[in-house]
């Protein structure tokens, strides 16, 4: 005897399942500039590779007589899927059912989704669109009783973060616990105009009396600048190839190596720009992230958080195919001066790298932390203390490169200075306690007091002390390792990759 009518039934309340809230809702969500969930998986991963889990798992309808009507799908969709060829995690809020909210969806559905990524050791990848939460207020009303606080499968969202790499793509509006599973991550997005986050929606703080729009209360050009979400793109399609690109960097899960690319860019390049890429005059802005491109491989680099923590950069990137995680000062920024928000994104990716081994580059040219009433009142050496601390407690190789200043204890947190120093300076390296030209006037007041001309005696001092300052006097005694040719950087670089994957691979 054969179950095929039972494979139609089941073929039956998959084609219902797939009609998702409804061809109305579905428009609704087309007609918003959004794809829908199914659409976001398939333009996600690799062509063909979704298999979905718990696919007619929802609500069904029954007539008198006990037969199935219609089925209301639940409003997470996840299964297994592949990113370049590799296994994911793939999941997506569907919010054409209910808004995406907690109370339409099966509470087991999502702990599994959450589960079966550190199980398996495999990327979690959460595309979020809704509230996530528990519904409105008349959901209590229909409960009949209210609730203590809870969410199911937390404790996997946690595992996740310690076990393998988590991507929060916020496709839509997200609030209450959509907001929570996007901060919830290694790495975040938001769409520039369709996204925005939030711990409550416009309706309910304007009950506290603060009007607002979704826009101005949760934004990306908000979130993105606070630190909250990592960055924006102008669309879901541009947000999908940055999430395939993150993931390429990084291993499947923690204690795994992180996959090498085909080298296609000679180690031995060496771009004759980057002998004058410094300007001599001190006050002058230069572009790091021209030396970083010029260093790197070709094409490679991928930068995080660029608009939040604005005075260092953060990427990865490649070195003769070798991933790492690339630190860099800016300059343009504050002069490249660490404030609390710099110091809590440099802190946040050094934990990141360390985590999933990657080696860590860092291109120095800071002139210490930021100082003022504003950086006192933020908390800076808070925040900086902790971002010293995260690279004195990496464990992953580090190579630093002195590009221009190093001053204070900002400058010292290039590396942990009680480990080997893999370390290169360059011609334009300037360090210090602090910069010569704030202390002179303090340093040597009573001489200057005392002097017939104090403003030629000031300059005959600043004479003196140039011609101490500089980089090589340092190297006389072994304070610094290396003085380099910058064009060296690049081939320099790549042998530390090498060496340092050599290591961690061995």
């Amino acid at each position: 005897m054969s179950w095929q009518a039972e494979i139609e039934e089941l073929r039956r309340r998959e084609a219902m399942a797939e009609k998702m809230g409804g061809a109305d809702k579905v428009a609704r969500q087309h007609g918003r500039g959004k794809l829908d969930a199914r659409a976001r998986i398939a333009g996600l991963v690799d062509a063909g590779s979704f298999r979905e889990i718990g696919k007619i798992a929802g609500k069904g309808h029954y007539d008198a007589s006990g037969e199935l009507t219609d089925l209301s799908a639940s409003n997470l969709i996840f299964g297994r899927a592949n990113i370049e060829g590799r296994p994911v995690v793939a999941s997506a809020d569907d919010f054409t059912v209910r808004g995406g909210a907690a109370d339409a969806a099966i509470h087991r559905k999502f702990v599994q989704c959450e589960m079966m990524a550190h199980s398996l050791g495999i990327p979690m990848i959460r595309m979020i669109d809704g509230t996530g939460g528990g519904g409105s207020v008349r959901t209590l009303e229909e409960i009949g009783a209210t609730y203590v606080p809870a969410v199911p499968g937390w404790g996997d969202v946690i595992r996740n973060l310690d076990s393998v790499p988590v991507v929060a793509l916020a496709l839509g509006p997200t609030a209450g616990l959509g907001a929570a599973r996007v901060v919830a991550s290694h790495y975040s997005l938001m769409v520039k105009g369709l996204s925005q986050l939030f711990a409550a929606g416009p309706a309910v703080v304007e009950a506290l009396g603060e009007a607002s729009d979704k826009e101005s209360l949760g934004g990306s050009a908000i979130h993105t600048r606070n630190g909250v979400v990592d960055d924006e793109v102008a669309s879901e399609a541009e947000a999908f190839q940055r999430a395939r690109r993150f993931l390429s960097y990084l291993p499947s899960r923690v204690g795994q190596p992180a996959p090498r690319t085909a080298p296609g860019d000679p180690v031995d390049r060496r771009e004759d720009f980057l002998l004058s890429a410094v300007p001599r005059d001190p006050k002058q802005v230069y572009s790091m992230r021209k030396v970083v491109e010029a260093v790197a491989d070709k094409g490679s680099v991928f930068e995080m958080g660029r608009l939040w923590g604005r005075a260092a950069i953060t990427a990865f990137a490649r070195f003769d195919g070798w991933p790492v995680a690339l630190l860099a000062s800016d300059p343009s920024f504050l002069g490249g001066s660490w404030e609390a928000r710099t110091s809590e994104k440099v802190e946040r990716f050094v934990k990141l790298a360390d985590q999933f081994r990657l080696p860590i580059i860092h291109l120095v040219d800071n002139p210490g932390f930021m100082i003022g009433l504003a950086a006192e009142t933020s908390g800076t050496i808070r925040y900086g203390v902790q971002a010293m601390n995260a690279i004195y407690r990496a464990t992953v190789p580090l190579a630093s490169v002195i590009v221009r200043r190093a001053y204070g204890i900002a400058g010292s947190a290039m590396s942990n200075a009680d480990a080997f120093q893999y370390r290169f300076a360059w011609p334009s390296g300037d360090w210090g306690s602090l910069p010569i030209e704030g202390g002179i006037e303090v340093a040597y007041k009573a001489e200057l007091e005392q002097a017939e001309d104090p403003a030629a005696h000031l300059a005959m001092v600043r004479e003196r002390l140039n011609r101490v300052r500089s980089p090589f006097r340092t190297a006389e005694r072994y304070a610094v390792e290396d003085i380099i040719d910058p064009r060296e950087t690049r081939p320099l670089l790549c042998e530390f990759a090498e060496l340092a994957w050599s290591r961690l691979s061995g």
